[in-house]
């Protein structure tokens, strides 16, 4: 399928469960309503909702704040699970011994840590980068972690007997084999990264797009809720094209059908 073919697809999905959205929503079929409007809202009103934010100029204030906290907790994240995922890896025995630990860690709610970490770094934007922390970091570490580990003994025994030095194998061989598992894991991360943030602001902030949509949740804006929703969604996807085109730049040795896998 080529590349507009399969953008045409994506929008046709998009505008047909907008379509039946907005028809479920305002016109009675077999006599009811099935999606009524003071639970549901529908697209027009989400969407001018959504003019209305981008017009006045309220949105970007909470976009930024909610941007800079997703960044911050995707990076620091990411090079955290990188670097602990590689050290591991390479070092069986510590490994072995932080083993249960990390799957005890890994293993706690989040949303128990949001109140903590509150407690810890203020209601400012650390607590919630802290959240978006141990969201990413999990995700990334595990990946990088395998793939470190399902690196090829042959390559490694050739590498070796070619005079290959630790460094020159940890950059030639064990890098271009956990990059594809890290990338997989980054891809997923964006949205976590997101999700820690917004989940922290709703939670306890003055602002960011996590607070709109608790604000508009406390009037029963359901149109504000599902606005707030739509522009994270729209948020996640321009982070993610952003994560793909450092991936095609980084993976550009790996054949072409493999990528478009």
């Amino acid at each position: 399928m080529s590349r507009a073919a399969l953008l045409l697809c994506q929008v046709l999905v998009a505008v047909v469960a907008l379509a039946m959205w907005q028809l479920f929503a305002t016109v009675p079929v077999f006599g009811r309503i099935w999606l009524p409007p003071f639970f549901f809202s529908n697209p027009i009103d989400v969407v001018s909702q959504i003019v209305n934010w981008f017009s006045t100029g309220v949105i970007w204030k909470h976009l930024a704040i909610t941007l800079w906290e997703s960044i911050l907790a995707f990076v620091i994240g990411s090079a955290l699970g990188i670097l602990v995922g590689f050290w591991f890896a390479r070092q069986p025995r510590v490994a072995a011994v932080f083993d249960p630990y990390v799957k005890m860690t890994n293993a706690l709610p989040r949303v128990v840590l949001a109140p903590i970490f509150a407690l810890w770094f203020g209601l400012g934007i650390w607590s919630k980068v802290a959240l978006g922390v141990t969201l990413v970091f999990f995700i990334v570490f595990f990946n990088v972690y395998q793939g470190v580990k399902e690196v090829s003994t042959t390559v490694l025994d050739n590498g070796r007997m070619l005079g290959m030095s630790e460094r020159q194998l940890m950059r030639h061989v064990y890098w271009p084999s956990a990059l594809s598992w890290m990338f997989s894991s980054l891809h997923t991360s964006v949205g976590f990264a997101v999700v820690g943030a917004v989940v922290g602001e709703y939670l306890g902030a003055a602002a960011g797009l996590g607070y709109l949509i608790q604000q508009a949740e406390g009037v029963f804006d359901v149109a504000g809720v599902f606005a707030g929703m739509f522009v994270l969604s729209a948020f996640v996807i321009l982070i993610d094209m952003a994560v793909t085109l450092v991936e095609r730049r980084l993976l550009v040795w790996r054949p072409t059908a493999a990528r478009e896998a």
